[in-house]
């Protein structure tokens, strides 16, 4: 008998041990695949942002959104990650509540000089997490990017992208992210989809950036009437947004924290970054329904495909940082409203004079301020972060304003400045000869249609030609 209940003992660690193993390699796994989701939204982005540029600025626009991801991976490697982990409290870099942050636990999880941050058989987390942070960063830049095309010059863009996706967004999420963010723990912060601290932090950034920057050749008129600069394809355009959404479902699965692992908050079902219980399943409700009172939002009021399907990003956005926690109808009719304000934010920033190519700053910005602002007025009392009942702080109207007027400035403030001095450099835009003959030309130097679909006439390429060798100064 005692040899049975041995062997029987013996097999069961066996079966104990092996499912452990399976869960860690389907966690890893979990994550891994939300990369490669995730750089679909970069994909989308491109195409985005070179359908809404003219034919002489396709290929300039292109490559500055390209650049930025590169530039973005090592930053983030550097210095991202371990912002994130060493200053949730604040910026004294000390322990919080849950005591996974501050100096010393940054320095075990993210030096980017030590072991932790390199291939270790014994460690299935870091990586596939720092990847999924560094593809949040890169959004970031992304959505920048496609506000300035047409005129920026490019080194100013990359730091400006580096400060966003490295820094300026990082204290948005150690602060509003974290389960030991001092707006988590202090004012019940809730943000699940990271509609405040990715979006709304790069749409006001982009904002103070187009202020410097200021509006591309032709917008204005001289009794102050804007007019409309249209891209070169819109079904590139369309395309590129469709493909943006699909790529948030990788972003949104990264946002959820796979159960039954030593860094899980449970051991039974996924639940938020701040630990507090979700479904994969209340997600997908959310999504499309989302997804869906956002176009339909958008049609109705506008009847522009562009919008349309910017309403498709823009319900998504409205509804993510309660997707966790709303009712499906409730996260259409949320949509839906977020994509009714979209063109009414899209006039106001256009009548003061902020010229923003693709609406980058209403559609992240103002919808990502709505949704901030909608779980305070739906969705308070809820518990905010992980921790015994009545011992942690509840999502509250005042909690989300709190956090809203956080991500305003950590956007607005560093995007406005930088740009500023930029400016104040003759750094920050392109001379003026060099926009009018375009980017490509000039830049690149190339041409996206080549074979008669060229960016310009064919009478003016030689013109265009000396024009670029006139104007080709460093970027």
């Amino acid at each position: 008998m005692e040899e049975e209940v041995a062997r029987l003992t013996a097999e069961l660690a066996a079966l104990s041990e092996a499912n452990a193993v399976g869960n860690t390699m389907a966690a890893e796994t979990y994550y891994y695949l939300s990369i490669p989701l995730m750089v679909l939204i970069h994909v989308g982005f491109l195409a985005y942002e070179m359908g809404a540029s003219r034919q002489k600025n396709v290929l300039a626009s292109g490559i500055k959104n390209i650049l930025a991801f590169a530039f973005l991976v090592p930053a983030f490697y550097y210095a991202g990650w371990f912002v994130y982990w060493a200053f949730p409290t604040g910026l004294d870099m000390a322990v919080g509540p849950i005591e996974i942050s501050g100096f010393d636990y940054a320095m075990a999880a993210a030096n980017p000089v030590g072991e932790v941050m390199g291939p270790n058989l014994a460690d299935n987390a870091t990586g596939v997490f720092w990847g999924a942070f560094t593809l949040f960063a890169a959004t970031t830049a992304s959505i920048m990017s496609g506000a300035v095309i047409e005129r920026i010059r490019l080194f100013a863009f990359i730091v400006l992208a580096i400060a966003l996706g490295a820094f300026a967004w990082v204290f948005a999420a150690a602060w509003g992210w974290h389960a030991d963010g001092w707006l988590v723990q202090k004012y019940g912060y809730h943000d699940f989809g990271a509609a405040g601290v990715v979006h709304m932090v790069a749409g006001f950034f982009a904002l103070g950036v187009l202020i410097n920057l200021g509006p591309r050749i032709g917008k204005y008129n001289r009794d102050g009437s804007s007019n409309h600069i249209a891209g070169h394809s819109m079904p590139m355009t369309l395309v590129g947004l469709m493909t943006i959404i699909v790529g948030f479902w990788g972003f949104l699965m990264a946002c959820a924290i796979y159960p039954g692992e030593a860094w899980s908050w449970s051991a039974t079902e996924f639940t938020t970054i701040y630990g507090t219980p979700m479904t994969l399943s209340a997600m997908a409700f959310n999504i499309l329904m989302g997804f869906a009172g956002g176009i339909i939002g958008a049609w109705l009021t506008t009847r522009d495909p562009f919008w349309m399907m910017s309403g498709a990003l823009g319900g998504i956005i409205a509804c993510a940082a309660g997707l966790d926690l709303w009712w499906p109808p409730m996260a259409f009719a949320i949509g839906f409203v977020g994509a009714c304000i979209m063109p009414i934010s899209a006039r106001f920033f256009e009548k003061i004079g902020v010229d923003d190519a693709v609406g980058a700053v209403t559609v992240h910005g103002t919808v990502g301020a709505w949704g901030v602002i909608a779980v305070g007025i739906f969705a308070s009392g809820y518990p905010a972060v992980y921790g015994d009942a009545g011992t942690v702080a509840l999502t509250s109207l005042t909690g989300q304003a709190i956090g809203l007027g956080v991500m305003f400035l950590l956007g607005f403030v560093p995007g406005y400045v930088l740009s500023l001095l930029f400016r104040l450099v003759g750094m920050l835009r392109v001379p003026e000869a060099a926009e009018l003959a375009g980017l490509d030309i000039v830049k690149v130097p190339s041409v996206a249609y080549p074979e008669g679909m060229g960016s310009l006439p064919n009478a003016n390429v030689g013109a265009s030609a000396d024009a670029g060798r006139a104007y080709n100064q460093p970027a």
